[in-house]
């Protein structure tokens, strides 16, 4: 089968779920907030499988903390949310800005504004809670990068984290809140978020049409991209969005590692734990595409902590698991995409067995086939090597032999049919 094929049947069913109501009726209507970007929130890990330090377990004192987000869509307003939900003690932030991205951990001159939290410069968000900024008019544009920075004069704790991203975050000591340049940052980095749960913007049509989520495990999360490159399926989604003229809101909520049906002490609540509670935290929201059960399917690591206390799991299992979350959405009134899971056999380090794979193939034919998503994307058909089925595609594979390239990543948003979402 040619790509152009491939990709034309990538995208296949009809969606059932009608659209959720985004205004009110009646006199002077509030605001229509949107979500821009965000991510996955888990809690602090001993994890050091990555190259960039984990900050997560020791967390932060008397410094300032940068982190650089790019949003979907632009608005004329802008607020921000931080997460605490992980935490073990109250959470005291000192300060909060937002600033214009100038590459790095440089803020644009002139463009830094404070975040306050109704009305006060400072705010202790309590230990499991979340908190949203009070508004800022600040223009934003489509795919717009932004700087937001945190100060901590108190110690935190362990730290409510992204463990894995392909984003750069930077730490100074002291209060560089306001501070333009990244020579206090450049000497501490890390490839993982912190507290930074989302991005919301106000949104006029066809943005406030609704927002879309990525959910799922190291595929929805962007693993095998290159960093700092915004070359993740959403991010590529999005761009594809704006370049048609129909730009939407993106949320990012896959967790690498994640398991659809067995929590994880390395990463995070199992799929049909945390669905629902990323449907009702994220703005606006439309349609979420889904990939989960790869990890489930995993050989267990004797020696690894991760992966050692991980059961087996039946086709039957993951298929109920499946039907679950999209019961969860629909009650939301939300479309769920179902994503096959792509060739899991062909990883540098052994990730499953045959019986998995067929479970895998299993797992996937119902997807395609059972009609219970209201449509499906054929990761699995996209990514997969026409010669060798049950192998990626070498030009679409990292080089950990599983998770998708920069290349495989934008031939999965190239499968989307846009007209459907």
């Amino acid at each position: 089968m040619t790509l152009t094929v491939a990709l034309a049947a990538a995208l296949t069913g009809a969606f059932a779920p009608t659209r959720p109501s985004l205004r009110n009726e009646g006199a002077t209507p509030a605001p229509l907030w949107t979500a821009t970007w965000g991510a996955a929130m888990q809690q602090a890990t001993d994890d050091t499988s990555e190259d960039s330090p984990n900050w997560s377990r020791q967390g932060f004192e008397n410094e300032t903390l940068r982190q650089v987000i790019r949003l979907s869509v632009g608005g004329p307003k802008l607020r921000i949310r931080l997460s605490n939900a992980y935490g073990i003690t109250p959470l005291h932030i000192a300060g909060a800005t937002v600033a214009r991205s100038d590459g790095g951990a440089k803020a644009r001159p002139g463009t830094v504004r404070a975040l306050t939290f109704r009305n006060a410069p400072t705010l202790t968000v309590p230990a499991g809670h979340d908190t949203v900024s009070d508004a800022v008019a600040m223009p934003t544009a489509n795919l717009e990068k932004l700087a937001v920075t945190l100060r901590f004069t108190t110690s935190t704790g362990p730290a409510t984290t992204h463990r894995f991203t392909t984003a750069t975050s930077y730490r100074a000591p002291g209060d560089q809140l306001r501070s333009p340049t990244a020579t206090t940052f450049n000497h501490r980095t890390s490839h993982a978020w912190y507290y930074l749960k989302a991005a919301e913007v106000t949104a006029e049509p066809p943005a406030s049409d609704g927002s879309l989520m990525v959910f799922g495990d190291s595929l929805m999360d962007g693993v095998g991209t290159s960093p700092d490159t915004d070359s993740r399926f959403s991010d590529k989604l999005a761009e594809r969005l704006v370049a048609s003229g129909r730009p939407r809101g993106m949320t990012n909520a896959g967790l690498a590692g994640e398991l659809l049906l067995h929590d994880s002490p390395c990463y995070g609540e199992k799929g049909i734990a945390r669905f629902a509670k990323e449907l009702r935290d994220r703005a606006a929201l439309h349609t979420v595409f889904i990939h989960l059960g790869a990890n489930d399917l995993a050989q267990p690591q004797p020696e690894d902590p991760c992966t050692k206390l991980r059961s087996p799991v039946t086709a039957r299992q993951l298929i109920d698991g499946h039907r679950a979350l999209v019961r969860e959405a629909h009650a939301h009134g939300i479309k769920a995409i179902g994503v096959t899971i792509i060739p899991l056999t062909s990883a540098v380090f052994p990730f499953t067995t045959p019986a998995g794979d067929k479970i895998r193939q299993e797992l996937n034919h119902w997807i395609r086939t059972s009609h219970t998503y209201d449509a499906v994307l054929d990761a699995d058909l996209v990514l997969a090597d026409p010669d060798h089925p049950t192998r990626p595609r070498p030009g679409y594979v990292s080089e950990d032999g599983l998770h998708p390239s920069d290349a495989g990543y934008l031939a999965l948003a190239s499968a989307v049919d846009l007209t459907a979402l």
